[in-house]
C-alpha cells in the first residue's frame, strides 16, 4: 500500500474494481486518513474526484459509499454498454496512435500472463485497463466519461469469470484472451467493421458472465429433500 494522496486515490479504485470494498459500503474518511497519513480534507479532495469518476457517492450527512448496484443501474448498464462499446471501438479505429497501441499490447501481455498464472485481482486490473485504453484512443472526451463508468460496473458484475471453477469458466477465460488478441489486430489493421464485430462477440461473452454473478446457480434444497414428507412417502 503506497501512503499519500496518489496511494489512496489508487487503492481505493482498485479495491472497489477488485470487490475488496463492496457496493455500498461505506468510507470512513477519518480511519482512511489516518492510514494513509492524511487529514481528513485531502482525503475528501481524493473522495471528490472519486466521485466525479462514479466510483463512490458522497450523501450530505452521512459521509461517502461505494457506489451501490441496484436494480436500475443493473438495467442501464446491460441497456447502454453494447452501444457505448461499438462506438468507442469505431472511433478507436479512426483516431489511435501508435504509442497507444503499444500499450494496448502490453496490457494485453500482462493480461495474458495473469491468465495463465491464475491472479484474478491481476486479471480484472489488467482487463479494465485494456477496455480503458480502448476509449482513450476513441479521442471522445463526450463518449470516455460513460465508458470508464460502465467498466467500473463491468469490472465489479463480471468478477467471476477471473475466478474460475470449471472447464467452461476456464474455456470463457481462454476467449476473453483470444478476443483480445483480436482487437490489437483488429486496431492495427484499420478494420472497422472486425472491431464492431469483435465488441458485440465480447459484450455477448461478458453479458453471459456477468448472469452467473446476477443469477448464480441455486442451492439444493436438501431440507426440502429429505423432509417429513418424503420420510413418510419412504415408508409407505
Amino acid at each position: 500500500m503506497r501512503g499519500g494522496k496518489d496511494g489512496l486515490y489508487e487503492d481505493i479504485k482498485r479495491k472497489i474494481l477488485t470487490m475488496e470494498l463492496e457496493p455500498d459500503q461505506d468510507l470512513d474518511e477519518g480511519s482512511i486518513g489516518d492510514g494513509y497519513g492524511l487529514s481528513r480534507t485531502p482525503v475528501r479532495e481524493i473522495f471528490r474526484r472519486l466521485e466525479g469518476e462514479g466510483y463512490i457517492e458522497i450523501r450530505a450527512n452521512r459521509g461517502a459509499r461505494v457506489s451501490p448496484m441496484t436494480h436500475q443501474s443493473l438495467r442501464q448498464f446491460f441497456l447502454v454498454a453494447p452501444m457505448v462499446y461499438a462506438a468507442i471501438g469505431r472511433l478507436a479505429v479512426q483516431n489511435f496512435k501508435k504509442s497507444q497501441l503499444v500499450d494496448l499490447s502490453d496490457t494485453q501481455e500482462r493480461f495474458r500472463r495473469a491468465s495463465i498464472t491464475g491472479d484474478p485481482d491481476s486479471m480484472v486490473l489488467e482487463n479494465n485497463r485494456f477496455h480503458e485504453i480502448i476509449g482513450e484512443m476513441s479521442g471522445n472526451v463526450f463518449l470516455k466519461p460513460s465508458l470508464d463508468r460502465l467498466l467500473i460496473d463491468h469490472a465489479r458484475i463480471g468478477h467471476t469469470v477471473f475466478r474460475p471453477r470449471n472447464d467452461d469458466m476456464r474455456r470463457r477465460l481462454q476467449l476473453s484472451v483470444e478476443h483480445h488478441d483480436g482487437f490489437i489486430a483488429a486496431i492495427a489493421a484499420h478494420d472497422e467493421d472486425a472491431v464492431v464485430d469483435l465488441v458485440f462477440e465480447h459484450w455477448e461473452l461478458s453479458r453471459s458472465n456477468m448472469e452467473m454473478f446476477v443469477a448464480p446457480t441455486g442451492m439444493k434444497a436438501d431440507a426440502l429433500v429429505e423432509g417429513p414428507a418424503n420420510e413418510m412417502e419412504k415408508q409407505s
